[in-house]
């Protein structure tokens, strides 16, 4: 169906979900209105998959609402989570530069709103506007960058340092960490089990490094200790 969250109703404070995304922040109304025309939306339950590795991309995917996983099934059956994008995040992006088959699976995390684009459209918009076509790549390098560095992690560090650099990385400056993911889905993330994730974080905490609250909160109480670590 038309993406009817694509475009301002007057009555909401919502932006749509066009509006959302960094690449498209210096657009017009009117080219808003223009991509809109060309935009469906599609509601998708937690679990539901939005494309499986193979599938034909012809679409931009921009997440209105809710979070998405990006991951990959390994020969053996291993699934590796590769990224998880929320609001604004777009996906697809192959579709834009390569006649080429999905690499990865896309699964709603919980309900998710996706706002699809029209490949050729974007290729329009990429044409008539530098601004737009420097922020698509800034944004695939950026997710290149993070893949190369996933894969460095997950070959050259151990189970430990693997956390460790997960958890400096989440919190940034501050000391208060929320997963945006559950523990599973981190664990699936960094290359390891649950069971290995929840017995390290344990650890952690009975070193006094950091403070476990509930299933999603860390605090961390040792940054230096953990610095150490994480070799940073």
């Amino acid at each position: 169906m038309k993406c009817h969250c694509c475009l301002d109703k007057g009555k909401s404070q919502d932006k749509s979900c066009i509006e959302k995304v960094p690449i498209f922040s210096k657009l017009s109304a009117e080219e808003i209105l223009e991509v809109a025309r060309v935009t469906t939306e599609h509601q998708f339950n937690k679990g539901e998959m939005i494309f499986f590795p193979g599938d034909a991309l012809d679409k931009l995917y921009v997440i209105h609402q809710g979070k998405v996983k990006i991951s990959r099934i390994s020969d053996a059956g291993k699934e590796q989570i590769i990224r998880v994008l929320g609001e604004g995040d777009f996906l697809g992006e192959l579709s834009l530069f390569a006649n080429l088959p999905a690499s990865s699976s896309a699964e709603a995390m919980e309900t998710t709103i996706v706002c699809q684009i029209e490949s050729e459209k974007i290729k329009e918009l990429m044409l008539h506007s530098a601004q737009i076509a420097v922020k698509i790549l800034t944004e695939i390098s950026r997710r290149l960058y993070e893949a190369e560095n996933l894969i460095e992690t997950i070959g050259l560090y151990d189970v430990e340092k693997r956390v460790v650099s997960a958890i400096l990385k989440l919190a940034g400056n501050s000391d208060e960490v929320v997963l945006a993911m559950s523990k599973k889905d981190l664990a699936l993330h960094l290359g390891i089990s649950q069971e290995t994730l929840s017995r390290k974080l344990s650890a952690f905490q009975d070193q006094g490094w950091l403070k476990l609250s509930g299933h999603r909160q860390i605090t961390i109480l040792d940054r230096q200790s953990l610095v150490l670590i994480a070799g940073n």
